[in-house]
Formats: C-alpha cells, structure tokens, sequence
C-alpha cells in the first residue's frame, strides 16, 4: 500500500482500535425488526416523547441487563442517551460539583465530554488490578469513571479485591461509579464479569450501548441510574435534545426482545476471537520481543514494546506504511516517565490473512 494513500476507517490494513466491523450488521435481522416495530407503534410515540426514553425499550432493557449482565433495575431507573458519549456528557452536568475521577491511561475522548460539560476530571492510575482506589480516595473525586469489564486501553479486567474495595469507597464517600460497560459483550476465554450495578445499584451508574456490538450510527445507548439521580438526569436529558428517535428505539426493543441481539453476538464473538487469534499469533511469530496483553476480551490488544522502542515514533512510521495503531500515551492524562512503551491495536476489521500480512509488513 502507498504511503501516500489516505488511512480511512475501512482500510483493509487499518488496525485502529475501539470500532467494530460494521460490515457484520445483521441488516436483514434489524429490517425485519423495523417493520414489525412500525406496525405496532402507537402514532402517539411519533410526537415529543419522554425524555427517559419509550416504556418498551425501557421495560425490555431492565430484562436484558438482569439476564446478560446480572443487573439490577427497574424500567424506572433507565434513561435512554444517543451513546455513551452523550450519556457521560448528561452525567457530567448531573454531578459536576463533585468532580469526576478518570482512569489513567483512559479515553481522552471522556475526558473531553466532562470538561465540556463544565466538570472538573481528576486522572486515577490503573496497574495489573485495574484503577487504584487508594489513589481515588486521596483525589476528592466524588464520582469515578471506570471500565470494569476490560479496561480501555490496557485490557486490564478490575480484580475481586479492587471491586470489593471500589464499591466500599462509593458507599463509605457517598460517591458514584460510573460503570461503562465496554466490550462486556465481547469475552472468549471465559465468562464476562457481572455488572457492578447489580452489586449495588444505588451507587453505579451502569452505561452501555450498542455503538460496539452493532454500530455507531444507530446512536443508541442507555444510563440505569440510582433512584436518587433519576429525576435531575431526565431534566437534563429534556434540557438538551429531549430524546432519542422513537423509531429507532422501537426497533432496537423489537431486536432484543426476539433474540437477534443474542444471535449477533453469538456470531460475532465468533469472528472477532479468530481475527484476534490472528493477530496474536502473526505478533508472535513477526514480533516475538513484544507481548499482547488484555486479549480475553474486547476488540483491541495491548502490545508492550522492548526498552528504549519509542512508541509514539513506531506509530507514526506504522501509519506511513497503511498500519493505523496508536500509541498507549495517547491515552494518558499526562506524558509517563520510565515507563515501557506500548501500542493500542484493534482487530475486529481485519481478517486472519490481513492480520498476517499487516504484521509482515510492519516496520522494524
């Protein structure tokens, strides 16, 4: 590939993490779903509907997140958001006088979403267990940002002690967990942790959404939100862009409730574990000095690099080659010291020959 040809999202040799392969959407399932959504939708629900979202998806949701995710909510507690984006954008105007702690490295997209929304953000470190309480505690934080199931982007699963110790804080301070749910749905070699919320759902703010397990471009998440937060997050919600459309609500309650949703996933956990199996195995065998880490679950690996690797450099180079990776500091609240590098590599659109063919290519 030229170097000169411009890196999209759907290049063949992009490795870009954190965005599934739209070209798995079930486009039959999601058409039969619309239709028998639009024949039973009350013409009512084409006006201003509630904020907090349709009664249906709603009521449909609160039984999806109990059996998938061992939840804990009632159709009351879930407020229906355009992504977790914008979910995390209402929660920042919610709690912003208590401050939003961060995991670090994390998404500097999140970050971006609380200063926007007029929240300060305080970086919490996350080692080999997940994100440091002692450190959350000592930051004044009332609200903590995390993501349990497979840390974004280390890959690093939150471990029993570091849950217990997570939720004491919470119920202790009085604090909030801001649970996303990232790529809880995508776990291979063994079954995916449980939802914090259902361990204590009146401090965790569980988020999830379907931008990973299906697209993006339907824009559809969801908050279950504590009793008590329930009201000023709806206000919120109402204050901005009211709500979210209703016909794509109602096509996602009619999706999930006849099973497709579980269908998709099933399929796709397929793929996405044999394209990763691929990955790993090309780096091992082009690479062998490196080490994918975090690759249980998830649509990325973590690949530490040998000393003195600058991986920022290797990213830029990578990219002049077709190669889109990026570097872990990318993600970092502030640039680390003494520390190894390490690249952030996506996988669910590359097929097992790209993977190896990627991987022989690769600059040294």
């Amino acid at each position: 590939m030229s170097s000169s040809r411009p890196i999209t999202s759907s290049s063949p040799r992009a490795i870009r993490p954190g965005a599934p392969d739209v070209g798995l959407f079930p486009h039959a399932a999601w058409a039969r779903a619309t239709r028998t959504a639009m024949r039973s939708l009350p013409d009512q629900s084409l006006g201003y509907s509630d904020p907090a979202g349709l009664p249906a998806l709603r009521e449909t949701l609160a039984g999806y997140l109990g059996r998938v995710r061992g939840g804990s909510c009632e159709p009351d507690n879930i407020v229906v958001c355009n992504g977790f984006s914008h979910g995390l954008s209402l929660l920042a105007r919610v709690l912003a006088e208590r401050g939003i702690a961060v995991e670090d490295p994390g998404h500097p997209n999140w970050r971006e979403q609380i200063d926007g929304a007029g929240a300060s953000w305080h970086p919490v470190e996350v080692d080999g267990e997940g994100v440091r309480v002692d450190r959350l505690a000592a930051s004044g934080a009332g609200a903590v940002l995390v993501t349990p199931a497979h840390q974004y982007p280390t890959g690093v699963v939150l471990s029993a002690s570091r849950r217990i110790d997570l939720l004491d804080w919470a119920r202790t301070s009085g604090g909030y967990i801001i649970e996303d749910d990232y790529d809880a749905e995508y776990r291979y070699d063994r079954h995916p942790v449980g939802a914090l919320q259902g361990v204590a759902p009146d401090h965790v703010i569980h988020a999830g959404s379907l931008s990973k397990s299906l697209a993006p471009g339907l824009r559809l998440g969801w908050l279950v939100v504590p009793s008590a937060l329930r009201d000023e997050v709806v206000a919120a919600r109402a204050r901005g862009d009211r709500f979210t459309s209703s016909i794509i609500q109602a096509t996602a309650a009619e999706f999930i409730e006849r099973g497709d949703l579980d269908r998709h996933l099933r399929r796709t956990r397929r793929s996405y574990r044999q394209r990763r199996d691929a990955l790993t195995a090309a780096l091992r065998q082009q690479l062998p000095a490196c080490g994918a880490t975090g690759i249980s679950a998830g649509l990325h690996v973590l690949v530490r690099l040998p000393d003195r690797v600058d991986a920022t450099h290797l990213a830029a180079t990578a990219a002049e080659h077709g190669i889109l990776v990026h570097a872990l500091d990318r993600y970092r609240a502030s640039p680390a010291r003494d520390q190894p590098g390490a690249l952030v590599m996506g996988y669910s659109r590359l097929a097992p020959a790209t993977s190896r063919k990627a991987s022989s290519t690769s600059p040294p």
